[in-house]
């Protein structure tokens, strides 16, 4: 029997809702072995990021080593880097494993509005790491940040912002709409000759700390466990939904709370 391994790449959540803490979670209830590679170590909870640490990059660049050098890795997610030295770290332990696809998640700003990129680190994310990318997954304002335009109100600046995207070297683009407005929740995949429109219906809540990092660390559980590239955007879309959806069941701190990785079980 082979065991489905993904390896993410990311900054620590003290408060377990976002980072890699919410990526682990999201592998094991999707059915697949979680390693990690801690980048930076955050004091956070649900009312906001209190402070943040970055990891010395000579250690960033030993837990990499140590995880590809043994496990048989066949996904790996990147999430918090939050600075120029971080980013250029992973993206040359990442060299030789060219053939791992990559999940990219642009963490520029936690669900309470507290930065987790400095701004000098952006030009460095587009120009060495996009590039890498099998998957970019930005919300709308990081994909206005990354495209230098204003926050994409329709589904044609979407989709034009992601294609810009594009020619910063990234394969596929999946920009999400849970920022917008409307009834649905509207995520573009965004392919050089193609668009799948992933919809579903829009959920009032505020347990929404740590969903893009579910959503792109499902993306990547579902690339680990072979599925193309549109079926594994699809299946994250659903289970990501439901575990926001879900997230009412638990009572998780005074702000904004996690969503329910293990709906499915309790």
């Amino acid at each position: 029997m082979i065991t489905s391994i993904a390896l993410t790449i990311a900054g620590s959540d003290s408060g377990g809702g976002a980072g890699i803490q919410a990526d682990l979670k999201a592998f094991s209830a999707l059915g697949v072995y979680g390693a990690s590679v801690i980048t930076a170590l955050t004091a956070q909870n649900t009312m906001g990021v209190q402070g943040v640490k970055d990891v010395p990059t000579s250690f960033i660049r030993e837990q990499m080593n140590s995880v590809l050098s043994d496990l048989d890795v066949q996904a790996i997610k990147i999430g918090m880097l939050s600075r120029s030295p971080t980013i250029q770290t992973v993206a040359r332990g990442l060299e030789p494993y060219g053939k791992i696809p990559v999940v990219l998640d642009p963490v520029m700003v936690a669900a309470s509005g507290d930065m987790l990129l400095q701004d000098s680190a952006v030009a460095t994310l587009q120009k060495i790491l996009i590039p890498l990318a099998t998957l970019v997954t930005p919300n709308l304002p990081e994909a206005a940040a990354l495209t230098g335009r204003p926050i994409a109100v329709t589904e044609e600046e979407m989709e034009a912002q992601a294609n810009a995207i594009l020619t910063m070297g990234a394969r596929a683009v999946l920009i999400k709409g849970g920022h917008g407005t409307g009834p649905e929740s509207v995520d573009l995949l965004v392919r050089a000759d193609s668009v799948l429109r992933l919809t579903t219906p829009r959920i009032a809540t505020r347990n929404v700390h740590g969903t893009g990092c579910t959503l792109s660390s499902a993306v990547a559980a579902g690339l680990a466990k072979r599925l193309s590239l549109e079926n594994a955007c699809r299946e994250a879309k659903i289970y990501t939904t439901k575990a926001i959806r879900e997230a009412h069941r638990l009572s998780i701190g005074k702000g904004q709370g996690p969503s329910h990785h293990f709906h499915s079980w309790w």
